[in-house]
């Protein structure tokens, strides 16, 4: 039993070495497009940051899911952060799961180049629109009477800078249109829906997607157009940037291509490639590219010998 299981951890710590290599190679030629999506994080949480000296409080205004959806009040507003939570934790650490199990169907590096950019074009979405219009926030601490509705104006460039995360992140005003818990949650469902292995989780993944909409209006954090909004917009967003992107490498063929896609110079490449094969039959093994003549409609090898026997009769 303890050679069995010292067989084990040690196949494990080998898979998790090699996994480790792997992705290391892949983080140095793909760091500056994670670095570039871990930046605009940061841009849109200045950006939240900001609207919220612009926020003024008002009533609350008349919401079809506010009349449908019971208030669950200050003592039960948790429930929405929690399940947005657990929906993070679970999605990040399934991006991880190569390292230790031995399904590997994707790349962890690769996966969150996809995620990062579906998350900053869909908040770049989301900045320009509650910039546009300032409405009167319907969470508790955004409403009027509450001195967190209102900040003061800063100081300073550096208090502007100064996201002041969590607190900033959770007291929040202003920034509604459309919900930024929505755009993480469709987001990592689709991205599992892709790439995922289990029919049950994708299935959950949805249905939890569903529960999260439900409870962020519940808890009165957003109106039920930012959540409307965030699914119609985040979906179209993924599809389409999804379909600019190249698709993940097989994991059993040892290929890595690059995140972004092929340049000018390997279109032009694969364009003579395909036209070589149209000249010259199916071959695509390039030693196979010899001249050929074409005799009565066939196509002939070795030049004017097969040529001349095709004349001959031979």
């Amino acid at each position: 039993m303890t050679l069995y299981i010292g067989r084990e951890a040690s196949k494990l710590w080998k898979r998790i070495c090699a996994e480790t290599t792997t992705e290391i190679n892949l983080l140095v030629d793909n760091w500056k497009y994670l670095l570039a999506g871990l930046v605009c994080q940061y841009i849109h949480g200045l950006a939240a940051r900001g609207v919220h000296y612009l926020h003024r409080p008002g009533p609350t205004l008349q919401d079809l899911g506010f009349m449908l959806l019971p208030e669950l009040g200050q003592d039960k507003a948790y429930m929405s952060e929690t399940l947005f939570t657990f929906i993070f934790l679970s999605f990040f650490l399934w991006t991880f799961h190569p390292f230790i199990l031995k399904s590997k169907k994707i790349y962890t590096v690769l996966v969150w180049c996809r995620v990062l950019s579906f998350l900053v074009f869909s908040q770049m979405l989301r900045i320009l629109t509650f910039y546009s219009t300032q409405l009167p926030g319907p969470n508790y601490h955004c409403r009027e009477g509450s001195k967190l509705a209102t900040l003061p104006r800063p100081h300073s460039a550096v208090e502007v800078l100064f996201i002041n995360f969590p607190r900033g992140v959770l007291y929040g005003c202003g920034d509604l249109i459309f919900s930024s818990h929505m755009i993480f949650t469709l987001v990592f469902v689709r991205t599992y829906q892709k790439y995922g292995t289990r029919r049950f989780i994708k299935q959950c993944g949805w249905l939890l997607a569903v529960i999260q909409s439900l409870l962020i209006i519940a808890s009165r954090k957003h109106y039920t157009v930012d959540v409307v909004v965030a699914w119609y917009t985040v979906n179209l967003v993924v599809f389409f940037i999804d379909k600019k992107l190249p698709e993940l490498p097989d994991r059993t063929s040892g290929n890595l291509p690059l995140l972004l896609p092929v340049s000018s110079k390997d279109k032009e490449a694969r364009t003579k490639e395909e036209n070589h094969k149209l000249l010259n039959g199916n071959s695509v093994d390039p030693a196979d590219w010899r001249q050929r003549t074409q005799v009565n409609g066939k196509v002939l090898e070795d030049g004017n010998v097969h040529a001349d026997n095709a004349m001959n009769g031979a």
